[in-house]
């Protein structure tokens, strides 16, 4: 029998002058932050809310998404390794960021940035979830081109052999993932124009904290782990930690959306 897959074998830098590389991840992770804000913008034109605020979370989230995605991967991957050596912490270049952190980095964006400008919570993340999934979708394609965060082992046709890691026919899951952040994306979108689900607080929230997470909490029985010792664990890391996103939504749909939303102008 004949195994069908995909060499994959990219250069991860874009082009490389004098020793100063730039890297298809580091433009992916910014075109998220790009097409998300040309998104947030017309949203905020529709609804008529203060252009400035948009500047102001040009700020927030950036940090956020950066700060939580990079301590994320540090304590919940890594934690002897980074607390023996903090000052590796900010060595970001190396790599490492880990999804689940970056969420609850910019949860905590967001909440600052609703307590500065006195604007109900649930108003800014409803809309800040939408483009989230995209942004996404974007860093996960951008995993991809450097064959990291792989699959297990596979026969299906459609696997990728990832030649800077090995000679392995993988599941691509990082096509898996991207695939899915840009179904959510559109989903909470469309809900979002054609629903009107952002009248609702934390509506679109709970939908995006139970798809997402889910779809993650799945797609890691198809993944390598990512540090040795998940294997000794009954679920892996990235399971564990979607759990409580999961349930959040969850509760979120149950128990809080549904309310008329009141905002401040």
């Amino acid at each position: 029998m004949v195994l069908l897959f995909v060499t994959w074998n990219p250069n991860p830098e874009m082009f490389n002058i004098g020793g100063f590389a730039v890297r298809w991840y580091g433009l992916l992770f910014a075109s998220g932050f790009f097409f998300g804000y040309l998104i947030l913008q017309k949203m905020f034109k529709w609804e008529n809310m203060p252009a400035k605020w948009l500047d102001h979370l040009a700020l927030y989230m950036p940090i956020g998404t950066v700060v939580g995605a990079r301590l994320g991967h540090c304590l919940f991957y890594e934690p002897g390794y980074y607390l023996s050596n903090p000052l590796e912490i900010l060595n970001i270049r190396q790599g490492g960021l880990a999804s689940h952190g970056a969420a609850i980095g910019i949860l905590l964006a967001l909440w600052l940035f609703s307590q500065k400008e006195k604007q109900p919570f649930s108003w800014i993340i409803d809309r800040i979830v939408i483009v989230a999934a995209l942004a996404g979708g974007l860093i996960r394609i951008g995993n991809l081109i450097n064959s990291e965060i792989i699959g297990a082992p596979t026969t299906v046709p459609w696997a990728f052999v990832f030649k800077r890691v090995d000679n392995i026919p993988r599941h691509p899951t990082q096509i898996y993932e991207a695939l899915a952040c840009f179904f959510v994306f559109a989903l909470l979108f469309w809900m979002y124009r054609r629903k009107n689900a952002g009248a609702k607080p934390y509506y679109l929230t709970g939908v995006f904290m139970i798809l997402i997470f889910s779809f993650r909490f799945f797609v890691e029985y198809f993944k390598e782990v990512q540090v040795g010792f998940e294997r000794t664990l009954p679920l892996d890391m990235g399971q564990w930690l979607s759990i409580p996103f999961i349930i959040a939504g969850i509760v979120l749909l149950a128990g809080r959306a549904g309310r008329p939303i009141q905002k401040n102008h």
